[in-house]
This record gives structure tokens, C-alpha cells and sequence, in this order.
């Protein structure tokens, strides 16, 4: 077995060198010791400033790095996963209202052969969930493969800033005009839908800002395919077969008044086509655009042409006519005779008239 160490009080020299240790300490905490925070902090400064430049010009780096990482997912310039059923589809109203089958197909192709190329656009709305802003087709198309397959979708999605809703919908109009040609129809929509929602005041602002790139005329025609949707679409089911000419017809006759005999002909018609439909309204058209118009230009109004109330020859050739002009009833002598025989016939007949008032 191991002995014991006996312990013994040191004697009054060791007791000395041991006072005279801690003397020598440097004091700045309770009791004269060093703090030990302010201790550690020391040595951490004493060991950075001791690194390498190289390690420090790369730990900067990758500062560098991680700050404009996050600046560029917060302008939307990152491409990240997302899965389908956290993307709202119907965060906007659509501008397109019928998706091709035969376009559809085609695109489910391309994305099975080459995978998704272009990323969808959504934007936050917190929670986990996304709403769409634009690429309703891809997600559609990655969703209906998903389907086949029995697999997850998922979509490559642009994280975008949240900004006006205005924006939003201006970028998804922009692609669609890019990718697949709206009618005018769907472009008068969408500009009444948005300004419906509180987006614009009013359509005319809607149509000025979601395709402020097209030219003024354009834009007017577009501001009528608004208000054939905003007096006509709930009873409208063909709108997007309207051509340009039938549009502005419509627009025409709904700013002159007629909206509720051509609300009156949609309502008691059950037309089975667009052609029907059209022909319904054209039916409602024809007596409202056969009847007079007032003068688009100020001045005078076209004078009405003379009705002739009577009219003989006499013997010297003279022809009489008496014509109504206006308030006015006016007698004219015309012919091949001699003016003063036509003059002097005129005398006598004034005369007649002045016999007749003192009668």
C-alpha cells in the first residue's frame, strides 16, 4: 500500500515568496485578480492579429460573400426549390382565361426533356406559403407531370420583392404578351379586374400603367375592351372570341347609353357558340347604330334638304316651284325666259298676296 503524505504549514519564508507572487499580479477585478472576460478578449485579439493575411483576406471574403447572397435573394435574383402546394395560383386574377390543350402538351413535353429552363416568379406571403405572380402555365404543366408520375412537384421559383399590385400584375401581363399573344379581350379584362381589386383607381390608370409600352392608340382600344367587360362580362361567356371591329362596336354603343338593351339580348338569348352570341348582340346593334347620330364637331348643324311643295311650267317655258326650306316657304321662278318677264310675273303675284291681306 502507498504511504501517506504527511502535510506541513509551509514555514514563514515560503509564506513570504507566496504573498509576494500575487503581489506581482496585475489587479483590476474585485480582490486585485484580472477580470477574466477582458483576460479571454485579450488573447482572442492577440491570436487574430497573429493569423496570416491570407486567412484574414479570406475570412473577409466570405463576409463578402454571404452579404451579397442575401442581397441578391432579397431583389429576387436567387433561384430556389419550392413545392407546388405552397404557390398560390389564384394570388392574381389571370389575364389568360383558356389554356390551349395542344400548347399545353407541347410545353409538358419541352419540360420533360429538358427540365424546367425558366424559373416561375412568386412572391412571400408569409407562413411558408407563395403566391404566383407569373408562369401560371409551367406550374400548371410541372403540376399535371407530378400527377403522371406519382412524384412531388416542385418548381424552380424567383423569390420577388413584394412591391405594389400593380407591379405585379404589369410583369405578369409583360411575360404573357411575350409568350403567348393575349386577345384583346383578355387585355381589357385583366386592366377592369385590376382596377376592380383596388390596384389603379380607375381602368383608364390600369390600362396606362400594365401596358404603359404600347402606343396611345392601342391603349384606347384597350380601354374599350375594359368597359365591354366591365358592363357586359357577367353575361359575356364568348368575350374572348370578340374580334377588334366587334369590340369597339360594342365599346361604342355601351359609351352612347345602350348597355341594357345589350345586357336585354344576352339575357333572353342562349346562344350555344360565339357566333351565336355575336349574333345575338349584332341583332341588338343594328337598330341602335341605324339611328341618327348627333354631329361629332361643334357649329352649325347640317341644314336639311328642301321639300318641294308644288312646282308647274308656264307657257314662256318659266318653271315655279314652291319649296319649304326650314320655317320658310319660298317660291322660285326659274326657266329659260327672260328675267324681266319673270320679274314683273313675280310683282303680280305679290300683289295678289297684298289684295288677299287687306281682303
Amino acid at each position: 500500500m502507498a504511504r501517506r503524505r504527511t502535510l506541513e504549514a509551509p514555514d514563514p519564508k515560503a509564506l513570504a515568496e507566496i504573498e509576494a507572487g500575487f503581489a506581482a499580479k496585475p489587479t483590476g477585478g474585485p480582490g486585485g485578480f484580472a477580470a477574466p472576460i477582458a483576460q479571454v478578449a485579450a488573447e482572442a485579439a492577440a491570436d487574430r492579429d497573429a493569423r496570416p493575411a491570407a486567412d484574414r483576406a479570406a475570412a473577409a471574403r466570405t463576409a463578402a460573400d454571404a452579404a451579397s447572397w442575401r442581397d441578391a435573394r432579397a431583389e429576387g435574383r436567387v433561384i430556389v426549390t419550392l413545392p407546388i402546394e405552397a404557390i398560390a395560383l389564384d394570388h392574381l386574377t389571370r389575364d389568360r382565361i383558356e389554356t390551349d390543350a395542344e400548347a399545353m402538351e407541347e410545353l409538358m413535353a419541352s419540360i420533360r426533356a429538358s427540365g424546367q429552363r425558366l424559373p416561375v416568379e412568386v412572391v412571400e406571403l408569409g407562413e411558408g406559403r407563395y403566391g404566383l405572380v407569373s408562369g401560371w402555365r409551367r406550374l400548371r404543366a410541372l403540376a399535371l407531370i407530378a400527377a403522371e408520375d406519382g412524384t412531388r412537384a416542385t418548381a424552380k421559383a424567383v423569390i420577388r420583392p413584394r412591391g405594389e399590385a400593380g407591379d405585379a400584375y404589369a410583369a405578369m401581363v409583360e411575360e404573357n404578351e411575350i409568350r403567348a399573344q393575349l386577345t384583346p379581350y383578355e387585355r381589357g379584362r385583366i386592366a377592369a379586374v385590376a382596377a376592380h381589386s383596388g390596384a389603379f383607381e380607375s381602368m383608364e390608370a390600369a390600362v396606362d400603367a400594365i401596358f404603359a409600352a404600347a402606343s396611345k392608340a392601342k391603349r384606347s382600344k384597350i380601354r374599350s375592351f375594359a368597359l365591354v367587360h366591365f358592363e357586359l362580362s357577367d353575361l359575356l361567356t364568348h368575350g374572348r372570341a370578340l374580334s377588334e371591329a366587334a369590340g369597339l362596336r360594342l365599346a361604342g354603343a355601351l359609351k352612347a347609353g345602350f348597355a341594357a338593351k345589350l345586357r336585354d339580348a344576352l339575357e333572353h338569348g342562349d346562344p350555344a357558340d360565339a357566333a351565336e352570341e355575336w349574333a345575338l348582340l349584332e341583332a341588338a346593334l343594328a337598330p341602335l347604330e341605324a339611328a341618327p347620330k348627333p354631329s361629332p364637331r361643334g357649329g352649325r348643324p347640317k341644314r336639311k334638304a328642301p321639300e318641294t311643295l308644288a312646282e308647274t311650267v308656264l307657257p314662256d317655258g318659266t318653271r315655279a316651284r314652291l319649296r319649304e326650306e326650314g320655317t320658310r316657304i319660298v317660291l322660285a321662278l326659274e326657266g329659260p325666259g327672260e328675267h324681266g318677264a319673270r320679274r314683273a310675273l313675280a310683282e303680280r303675284l305679290m300683289a295678289v298676296i297684298a289684295e288677299e291681306a287687306r281682303g
